[in-house]
């Protein structure tokens, strides 16, 4: 390959890859509220390994009528009418998160936004629909390809559970911490950024060609 090679853009055929992690008011991405959001972008170093770089991160005022889930609410610990959670209305953190990875992308040079997350189909659905609520137009993210680490920790570590699979790849990992929007991205940035880069170590990247 060129010495342009390690560059992120090469990496995932022009794709920019965004780990997303949510909280929200239940299952439902159309009717129960959004109430956090983090997404973190990587950086690829020299010697082509994946580093996290930047991190966004909101708390969400529930959408007018949005469902609230009271188990929901217990699990993630999540008072959404709490003042002190400097929580901003939804078209506004949506905007500036997809402002933000919009700017991002365009630096590393890549065509699209793809979401990275620990059991994708579920965040990718409440971002999409957030994005469709606050009637963003330009949203640099792909609306159907992810990337999901629970498939890839399968794959390289035999784990599919979040703290299991970073302890198993030398992550450190709080379970106190755990199911804060903002904590569970950054962990799954490492993971990520592990498989890829141990793949690569492993001799599985570039490809080398065909004979």
């Amino acid at each position: 390959m060129s010495e342009n090679a390690n560059l992120l853009k090469h990496r995932f055929r022009g794709y920019f890859p965004v780990i997303i992690d949510v909280e929200t008011a239940g299952f439902n991405a159309t009717t129960d509220a959004l109430l956090e959001i983090a997404a973190v972008t990587l950086r690829m170093d020299e010697q082509g390994d994946l580093h996290p770089d930047k991190t966004v991160h909101h708390h969400v005022i529930p959408f007018e009528g949005a469902n609230l889930e009271p188990a929901a609410l217990e699990f993630n610990g999540i008072d959404p009418h709490c003042p002190l959670r400097g929580a901003l209305d939804e078209a506004d953190v949506m905007k500036d998160v997809c402002k933000q990875i919009r700017k991002l992308q365009k630096d590393a040079d890549c065509q699209r936004s793809v979401i990275v997350a620990h059991n994708a189909t579920f965040d990718q659905s409440f971002v999409n629909a957030a994005i469709a609520r606050s009637n963003i137009k330009r949203t640099p993210f792909h609306p159907f390809v992810s990337f999901d680490t629970t498939t890839l920790a399968g794959l390289a570590v035999g784990q599919t559970v979040l703290v299991k699979a970073c302890r198993e790849a030398g992550i450190a990992f709080d379970q106190s911490e755990a199911h804060s929007a903002l904590y569970d991205a950054e962990r799954t940035a490492e993971l990520f950024c592990y498989i890829v880069n141990r793949y690569k170590h492993l001799g599985g990247w570039p490809v080398a060609p065909a004979e």
